[in-house]
């Protein structure tokens, strides 16, 4: 049996451009309150999705430019 997992989350740059593209049409005020409210719900998501990926290049950086030979991936602080 296969087990149903959630999708994948969209490459950092798409998620950037799709959030940048939820706010222009939240801004504009042309939208009904349902489709303000689930663009908005998008948005949050999207806005995860980045902050994820931007505290795993963080990590990244932070780990390759330790001078330390046994260096290690250390846990982020939530920003929350």
């Amino acid at each position: 049996m296969k087990k149903s997992t959630a999708p994948a989350p969209p490459p950092f740059e798409h998620a950037l451009s799709e959030l940048e593209a939820i706010v222009d049409a939240l801004e504009r005020g042309e939208m009904s309150l349902e489709e303000s409210l689930n663009a908005f719900e998008r948005g949050i998501g999207l806005t995860r999705s980045c902050q994820q990926a931007l505290d795993a290049a963080e990590q990244r950086v932070r780990l390759l430019s330790d001078t330390r030979v046994d260096a290690e991936p250390e846990p982020f602080q939530s920003h929350d």
